[in-house]
């Protein structure tokens, strides 16, 4: 891992998940359906943030039931 950060954005509408080790991951679901982000419902238009908290988080995964999510990820 490299002694900067690495801050990555992105858009996407397939299924998946964020990469281990991210010191910050911001969600926003950008469509008009429902989605699913680390297990948990997250309606058209709203948003959800993991701060900093001193370590990396774990993969977290996601569900875009047809609708589009914008990732900000600090690697």
């Amino acid at each position: 891992m490299s002694i900067l950060a690495d801050p990555q954005e992105v858009e996407v509408e397939a299924d998946g998940q964020t990469p281990p080790g991210a010191l910050f991951v911001w969600v926003k679901n950008t469509g008009g359906a429902d989605a699913t982000f680390n297990g948990v419902t997250l309606l058209a238009g709203e948003s959800r943030s993991y701060p900093f908290v001193g370590k990396g988080y774990r993969a977290l995964s996601y569900v875009t039931n047809g609708t589009t999510l914008q990732l900000q990820v600090v690697l």
